[in-house]
């Protein structure tokens, strides 16, 4: 699991930074960074830019041609090298999600350990859409975010919303349920910010309706699409979100509470989005899913403080507003991080470094994970 799990009410240390105390739990980088903005100089977190990994530039090439003003450099996006790595990626990251889970419920216990009872209730949403054929290709839907029969109505339901009609700047998952919602978002004229898969190459990257055309917009939204047609961009970008859909394996309409896939990326997206600015309190979080994910057994006392909420859930059949009084988280919570999801994620490293740079102060770490053996042996 990546962000370490506690309770939302558990009792919070003091961390002090300069004259003020904060409590550990709850550090949202944004507010850190007001209070050392006035001593910046020439580390500035302008220059925290997104460059691709050594083993990412393998799929791009580049052609030289001449021309009066030099040679120049056109760079040939390799979609076949994009793809293979983004699903063998893909099947190391659910194989270490399926050892995970395992340890976690079977090993562990669902008393013992505190994160177990997603799991549960994410099994059981797995083997129901599996079990009833609700499921739609990628195939089988375990430690993923699901397709399912209906999510192109679903998301026409999303598309109906007044918070969608009136947007400018859409942030969609880049899952396959959502891919409709994707459509509709660049079709309709607006930005779409969608994350580079698990954060693994950068950060997001943006693609903007009017640089594309009727025969590209299909395949801008998919993950090969969005890497081919997208900027990339970084922290420091000046960008509104005005709308934010995720995806869910489980979702409550009573209270709002979700579950994803384990993974924690979701929040880890809230997060940075809080720290820039693009979003706060009152931007919407919408989910689309099919009518057997929603569920009436999270509990909510059981949910951590990095956990977003949904504010409202689409289905093929219904639309539903959760009235969610869950907090919203307000950053990155540095105390949750373990040290191995802070080794998966570059771009989170590098702006730890700057604000410990610029603060003088070393930020809180969370515990370590239990990893699974996969992992452990480095496949």
């Amino acid at each position: 699991m990546p962000l370490m799990d506690s309770c939302r009410l558990r009792n919070s240390h003091q961390c002090t930074f300069g004259s003020i105390s904060i409590p550990v739990r709850a550090i949202p980088i944004l507010d850190l960074l007001n209070q050392t903005q006035k001593r910046r100089q020439s580390h500035s977190l302008s220059s925290l830019s997104v460059s691709l990994p050594t083993s990412s530039r393998k799929l791009f090439s580049a052609r030289r041609s001449s021309s009066s003003n030099g040679p120049q450099t056109d760079v040939a996006f390799d979609e076949a090298a994009y793809e293979a790595e983004r699903l063998s990626l893909d099947a190391k990251a659910r194989e270490q999600m399926a050892e995970t889970s395992k340890i976690e419920t079977e090993q562990s216990g669902v008393a013992e350990d505190p994160k177990a009872w997603k799991w549960v209730i994410r099994k059981r949403i797995w083997d129901i859409m599996e079990a009833r054929n609700i499921a739609q290709n990628p195939r089988p839907v375990h430690h993923r975010i699901p397709n399912f029969v209906g999510a192109s109505a679903a998301a026409d339901k999303l598309g109906g919303l007044e918070v969608f009609r009136v947007g400018d700047c859409v942030k969609v998952n880049p899952d396959s349920p959502q891919k409709q919602v994707r459509f509709l978002t660049l079709s309709g004229g607006k930005k779409l910010l969608t994350p580079q898969p698990r954060l693994r190459t950068g950060f997001f990257s943006v693609l903007e309706s009017d640089l594309l055309n009727p025969s590209t917009i299909k395949e801008a939204c998919t993950s090969v699409g969005a890497a081919k047609y997208g900027r990339p961009i970084g922290l420091d970008e000046k960008i509104k979100v005005d709308l934010i859909v995720i995806g869910s394996v489980a979702v409550d309409p009573r209270t709002g509470a979700r579950l994803g896939k384990g993974e924690g990326f979701a929040e880890l997206e809230y997060g940075m989005l809080r720290f820039m600015g693009a979003i706060d309190d009152s931007t919407p979080v919408v989910t689309t899913v099919h009518d057997s994910q929603l569920v009436d057994d999270i509990p909510i006392e059981k949910l951590l403080i990095h956990d977003v909420p949904v504010d409202i859930i689409c289905t093929p059949t219904q639309v539903i507003f959760t009235n969610t009084s869950i907090p919203k988280p307000q950053g990155i919570y540095w105390d949750k991080l373990s040290p191995e999801k802070l080794g998966q994620i570059r771009i989170l490293r590098e702006l730890k470094r700057r604000i410990e740079r610029e603060t003088g102060q070393k930020l809180p770490c969370g515990p370590s994970e239990k990893l699974p053996p996969t992992a452990r042996r480095g496949r």
